[in-house]
């Protein structure tokens, strides 16, 4: 059968060769009368054409397009008269251009033929009786005569007329009556003589239509009535297919399509008791060749596409539906598949170009069936990733070999990562942290370790190698190329590490893997600097070196986590922050500080996975000297120094980010110990209590005078907007928590023994003097409504302290609302909340704020209406007289102030 589908091939390309030379001839002699009709020199190729012409009569009607019309068209206007014309040059010559001779036209011939159609067609208005009679009765036609032949073949098996044989033998002369028919006309000289019929092209809908009829009648004769065996139907109709494509050459794409698409379905037409994989696969091979053939002559991505997903999804319908795969015959269509696209389809500017479909589809089809042979589990016992791993390296030579190719790279790439990832058992992975190490429930979802590993091993090196020598040769000419090879150089080593980590290996402790990745962070970072260095100009950067300094980036990770426990691995990562930065002193590399940012993003998810930093269990009860203090400690200083060092250099995003991770990480150090004091070491999820919620208080207040007082140092949007959020954040602590959920009034809370330091010191006092000078500091140095709200709020406080206090001198330890209220402690809030007053009122003076001057009035309009509605009714006796008094002294007091206040400013204007 495979000889049998050579000779076919081999009978066609000599008779395509000859009509070649033919038609080649023809339009030379068409190029040379254009020429001498144009107004040049007169060339001697015309003369014949010419003379030829004056022997026809005058009315002669010619086909049009012919040499002979043309001839006579010359001799009519005199271009022929000539006598001697020079001689021409033929290795100068223009070549002449035609359906065979396709390099001739370039493309910008194409686009202006293209323009110059689009604009003539859109010039004439469209006509109904031209689209009628030109187009749509040719289609009509066509499909006329097609069912016109199986209606024939209907009608004599209803009537009995004729016998199976002579009717199929009937249908087969149709069939060649039509396609003879088509290439008549088209040797004849037709020519589609209307502007917007092209899509009519009789001679082609001829040829289909002969075709389809050849293709019915032989399946009849081997599927319907068995005159045939399935070696020969097979045959038959792969030859009809071929030569239909073949025959696309003259007749356009579309006849193409309909040539593959009866090749592509003869397997499924013929059955066989015992099929062959080599005979379908080698059948299909023949069918690729050719169809790649003839779309790389005329430029047929669309079909060259087509091929690629016929033959692609046999492959795949080959894998699904055989128990017992061939591994040697799917490593064969791989091979041709590759081959007719990198040596048939991708040469000259196609091979250098942009990404293609063609090439997608291979990318597709070719990644699918090397992650089948992965991941089934049929397909392991028989060797199945090797030749995936096969297949997968070929993918990636031909994407080095052609760079138009680079589908095939990112197809590599993702099954690789694809086919790795599926090893990881991660419906059974969890983090038992309680006991120090991680844990893995379950096997592995592929027990391939034999295979895997080695092929890993292989595909890291083949990826590493070609990605960095690719993108070291790219970096200059083409640099989105270079950062295609770049990043897969990087992701799948590191991808194949890290399943072969998780999936074999030690999670808790893995030495080995450990080197292998402290490896793959030299080897990366040395690749970087090789490929910054080819750049023009060189050390600058770009996003090659970007990708592969985020390689060594991930890596550095993977090594700390394979190394270390889990105390050290969050110490080390912070610490690892100062590394990039460090590195912009020599290095401008824009990636360097996003790296460091990338370590405060780890260390961050770190602490959020797990806050105890070791573990609870592990954690030590001793105040301050535990894992929390390493843990968040020293990733707020690396932060920092990290910030400071690229202020100094990039000072870009980056320094903001590292300055923001390191007041939120010097924060959370201060928070944790606290709560990790105040709970007697253990870190849960409890409610705090107002001493604790205190501390968090006076800390976010800290921590906005300390983003001030850096900020003036040195300015930075982080800073000035987290001082902000700082003061905001204590201020609604205050309100919410100390004033209301966590207020002695309301939880009966202890306030303790001590009569001066005690809970109402630290929770009300401490924080009222904290914003108080937070928000004399920030005068001038930050919006007026940010002073203002925190001088409001340090009034709030001690108005509440004082209060408090005095409740606490009558009731004790315990000072909640519902035991009561004696007339002696209710005269005592009248004229403390009036000496309070008057205290703001002189504060607000002296310090020229209005702020303070607002809430002594507020305080004292407070006062009076408790005199007028409070104390009126109950107090009694001289309580409720000395209340009474108090208040009109302080308020007459008062307005004497204002009097003399007001006299000595008016004197002063």
């Amino acid at each position: 059968m495979f000889e049998i589908g050579i000779i076919a091939i081999i009978v066609l390309f000599v008779v395509t060769t000859r009509q070649h030379k033919r038609i080649k001839r023809i339009e030379s002699d068409l190029a040379a009368v254009r020429e001498a009709l144009a107004g040049h020199a007169p060339v001697a190729a015309a003369a014949e054409p010419a003379a030829v012409a004056k022997e026809l009569p005058k009315d002669a009607d010619l086909p049009e397009g012919t040499v002979a019309q043309a001839a006579a068209v010359e001799a009519a206007t005199g271009g022929g008269k000539a006598s001697e014309p020079p001689p021409i040059d033929e290795d100068k010559a223009e070549p002449a251009v035609g359906p065979w001779n396709w390099r001739a036209r370039t493309p910008d011939e194409d686009a202006q033929e293209a323009t110059a159609s689009a604009a003539s067609a859109s010039a004439k208005p469209r006509d109904i009786e031209t689209a009628l009679g030109t187009r749509w009765a040719v289609w009509v036609g066509g499909i006329a005569l097609a069912l016109g032949g199986l209606f024939l073949v209907k009608y004599t098996i209803e009537a009995g007329v004729f016998g199976p044989g002579v009717r199929l033998t009937m249908a087969s002369i149709l069939g060649l009556v039509m396609v003879a028919g088509g290439e008549f006309i088209r040797r004849t000289g037709f020519k589609v003589p209307v502007q917007g019929a092209a899509g009519a092209y009789i001679p082609a809908i001829l040829t289909a239509a002969g075709a389809f009829t050849l293709f019915g009648a032989i399946y009849a004769a081997h599927g319907v009535y068995g005159f045939i065996g399935p070696g020969l139907a097979f045959t038959l109709l792969g030859i009809i297919g071929i030569a239909t494509i073949a025959a696309a050459l003259v007749h356009g794409q579309a006849l193409a399509g309909i040539g593959l698409l009866g090749a592509l379905a003869t397997p499924m037409l013929v059955s066989s008791q015992s099929p062959n994989a080599w005979a379908l696969f080698g059948y299909l091979a023949i069918v690729l060749a050719a169809t790649g053939a003839i779309a790389r002559i005329r430029r047929w991505a669309l079909l060259m596409t087509a091929a690629f997903v016929g033959t692609g999804l046999w492959t795949l319908l080959y894998m699904a539906e055989t128990p017992q795969l061939d591994f040697a015959v799917l490593m064969f269509i791989s091979v041709v598949t590759l081959a007719v696209l990198v040596f048939l389809w991708l040469t000259g500017d196609d091979g250098e170009g942009r990404v293609g479909w063609p090439s997608v589809a291979v990318a597709f089809f070719l990644g699918l069936s090397a992650l089948v042979m992965f991941s089934a589990t049929d397909s392991l016992a028989q060797g199945g990733p090797a030749w995936a791993a096969i297949i997968l390296i070929a993918m990636v030579a031909a994407a080095l070999y052609r760079r138009g190719a680079v589908a095939l790279l990112h197809g590599a790439g993702i099954v690789a990562a694809l086919a790795y990832l599926f090893l990881m058992p991660l419906d059974s992975l969890w983090l038992d942290l309680s006991n120090g190490y991680l844990s893995v429930d379950g096997m592995t979802a592929v027990r391939a370790d034999g295979q895997m590993r080695p092929i890993g091993i292989l595909l890291g090196i083949v990826f590493i190698g070609t990605g960095f020598w690719s993108a070291h040769r790219l970096a200059a000419s083409n640099p989105n190329r270079a950062a295609s090879w770049a990043f897969w150089g990087v992701t799948a080593p590191l991808v194949i590490l890290l399943s072969l980590w998780i999936a074999f290996g030690d999670i808790d402790r893995d030495f080995l893997r450990a080197l292998i990745a402290l490896a793959l962070l030299v080897g990366f970072t040395a690749g970087a600097e090789w490929i910054a260095r080819s750049k023009r100009p060189p050390l600058f950067g770009g996003l090659a070196v970007s990708f592969a300094l985020i390689g060594a980036g991930v890596a550095a990770l993977l090594m700390i986590h394979m190394a270390f426990g889990s105390g050290m691995t969050t110490v080390l990562l912070g610490a690892a922050a100062i590394v990039p930065a460090l590195a912009t002193r020599w290095r401008r590399y824009p990636v360097l500080g996003w790296l460091s940012a990338g370590a405060a993003v780890a260390v961050l998810a770190r602490i959020a996975f797990d806050p105890t930093i070791v573990g609870a269990e592990f954690l030590s009860r001793t105040p301050v000297f535990n894992w929390l203090l390493p843990g968040y400690g020293v990733p707020a200083l690396a932060f920092g120094f990290a910030a400071w060092q690229l202020a100094r250099t990039t000072n870009g995003r980056p320094r903001l980010i590292m300055e923001a991770m390191a007041a939120l990480c010097g924060l959370l150090t201060l928070a944790m110990l606290v709560r990790h004091a105040m709970h007697g070491g253990v870190i849960d999820a409890g409610v705090p209590t107002l001493a604790e919620q205190a501390i968090y208080t006076l800390i976010a207040l800290g921590a906005g005078a300390i983003l001030v007082a850096l900020d003036m140092r040195s300015p930075s949007s982080v800073l000035r907007y987290g001082s902000l959020a700082a003061g905001v954040v204590s201020v609604l602590f205050i309100l919410g928590q100390h004033f209301a959920v966590l207020n002695p009034l309301f939880t009966d809370e202890s306030t303790g023994r001590i009569p001066v330091f005690n809970l109402l010191f630290l929770a009300y006092l401490l924080p009222a003097i904290a914003a108080g000078v937070l928000a004399l500091y920030a005068r001038d140095k930050r919006p007026y409504w940010y002073s203002a709200m925190l001088a409001a709020v340090a009034a709030l406080l001690l108005f509440a302290y004082a209060t408090l206090s005095v409740r606490r001198l009558f009731k004790g330890e315990f000072i909640a609302l519902w035991s009561g209220m004696e007339q002696i402690e209710t005269y005592s809030y009248s004229a403390l909340w009036l000496v309070m007053g008057v205290a703001l009122l002189a504060g607000g003076v002296r310090l020229r704020s209005q702020v303070l001057r607002i809430a002594s009035a507020a305080l004292i309009a407070i006062a009076v209406l408790k005199v007028f509605l409070f104390d009126m009714s109950e107090l009694e006796g001289v309580l409720r007289a000395l209340s009474f008094i108090g208040l009109g002294a302080v308020l007459i007091g008062i307005g004497l102030f204002y009097q003399r206040l007001l006299t000595r400013a008016a004197k002063a204007g």
